[in-house]
């Protein structure tokens, strides 16, 4: 192995954010409002790879100031959809679009009464027509030899997805004091304890 295949990889998915930061557009202001604006949790729900991404995403906004929690989209059908409550919004991830784990939750989330996003690259896709807002990162190729592992497309997924939250947080006028409120523990904690003693 040698570090131009790392630097070609870290390139590829480079250019992956770089043409996510050129397509935004009023649709991302259209689903970050439903969000600003929603009066209980934000909900993620995914699997495989995306599952990942939506974990850590619901970590990152509820750190932020904005309650947040996952939902595995194969256990929501298997009773986990009663943590979803019609004050709630559902961020549903699938890269693809027609991920039937994820498509499959649309229908029973929407009778709860709950707001939908989708998360994906597929504009046409079930997952984006059964969703009341949709988030779209660009359909690009994968950053990995054979165009296959979730790289390029969970990165820009998680890229977007922090800023939103980072966006959230500072219209809310969270403040470092509100951060150590949520993380008094870890170095961060520590540091963050000398300044609010």
């Amino acid at each position: 192995m040698e570090i131009s295949q790392i630097k070609h990889y870290i390139e590829e998915e480079k250019k992956g954010i770089e043409t996510l930061l050129s397509s935004l557009d009023e649709k991302v202001i259209k689903a970050a409002s439903l969000i600003e604006k929603c009066e209980g949790k934000v909900i993620f729900l995914a699997v495989g790879k995306s599952a990942h991404i939506g974990r850590k995403l619901a970590a990152t906004f509820s750190s932020t100031g904005t309650p947040s929690f996952f939902v595995h989209g194969t256990e929501a059908c298997h009773g986990d959809l009663g943590m979803i409550e019609k004050k709630d919004v559902v961020i549903l991830i699938s890269n693809s679009g027609s991920t039937k784990e994820v498509t499959q939750n649309i229908a029973p989330i929407k009778a709860i009464g709950a707001k939908t996003i989708a998360f994906t690259s597929k504009e046409t896709s079930p997952l984006a027509e059964g969703c009341d807002e949709v988030i779209l990162i660009p359909s690009l190729k994968e950053a990995d030899a054979l165009n296959l592992a979730p790289t390029t497309s969970s990165t820009m997924t998680l890229v977007l997805g922090d800023a939103i939250a980072c966006a959230l947080s500072e219209n809310k006028g969270f403040t470092r004091k509100d951060f150590y409120g949520f993380h008094p523990n870890g170095a961060l904690g520590a540091s963050l304890q000398k300044e609010n003693l």
